[in-house]
């Protein structure tokens, strides 16, 4: 047991590591998720839209998008934009493969969001499209004034998921090679267990993995009570503030 103990929870080799994971790798863990969650939900957006049109041309073209993407491993495809793509971006990111790296987790995390908010603004009450056209407006004022707010603000919780899903993906951008100063929460872990034949670096890696999204995965179920009950009353409220204007 002793051993075993040792194998996992060696704290001098943690505390030798840990000044580097939270000064590199979670700077480069989170500079990966966010700028692929960002540029991700943009593409997912347009897919969602796309996906929604009266067009078959837009619809085809972003369903096969999302069975592609959806269905290849996380690793293919990084792996395939990672490499592939090297000698096309070369010229304009040289050899960093950061860029890359992002475009990958972005063109993955865009099938998933699309899908979101597809269903997102479909879940919206039919009543309130037709309501929104009988006041005069076109469709597309339907879609962004009316039915993407009122979408987006319901699939929130799952968008977070994402998020959440897009932290972990991002250890496997280390496949790509990276420099010292690049290396992801993963890697630093994985590399101080490599040389020191101990697994503790490993655990204090996915110590920090878990301080951030721990409290994402709570922060989601927070959002999704509030969505589904809605904001509580307290004791200074009164029955007037909840009562519709009367004219």
């Amino acid at each position: 047991m002793s051993d075993l103990f040792d194998t996992f929870l060696d704290w001098s080799y943690i505390a030798e590591v840990f000044p580097d994971l939270l000064r590199t790798g979670l700077w480069n863990t989170l500079t990966l998720a966010c700028s692929s969650a960002l540029l991700g939900t943009v593409l997912g957006l347009g897919l969602a839209l796309m996906g929604l049109s009266r067009h078959r041309w837009l619809r085809w073209p972003a369903r096969v998008y999302t069975d592609v993407f959806r269905g290849l491993p996380a690793i293919v495809t990084i792996l395939l934009v990672g490499q592939g793509l090297t000698v096309v971006a070369r010229p304009v990111v040289g050899t960093n493969p950061y860029p890359l790296g992002i475009l990958a987790l972005s063109l993955i995390a865009a099938a998933y969001v699309g899908e979101i908010f597809r269903a997102g603004i479909q879940s919206v009450d039919r009543g309130q499209s037709e309501a929104a056209r009988a006041l005069g407006m076109t469709h597309t004022a339907t879609m962004t004034r009316v039915l993407i707010p009122q979408g987006v603000r319901r699939v929130l919780p799952a968008l977070v998921n994402q998020f959440i899903a897009l932290v972990k993906d991002s250890s496997l951008v280390y496949f790509l090679g990276l420099l010292t100063s690049q290396r992801d929460l993963f890697r630093i872990g994985q590399d101080a267990a490599a040389n020191s034949g101990n697994l503790s670096p490993l655990v204090a890696a996915g110590l920090v993995y878990l301080a951030i999204t721990v409290p994402l995965t709570h922060v989601v179920n927070h959002i999704d009570r509030r969505l589904r009950e809605g904001r509580p009353v307290r004791g200074g409220d009164t029955l007037a503030e909840f009562e519709p204007a009367r004219g």
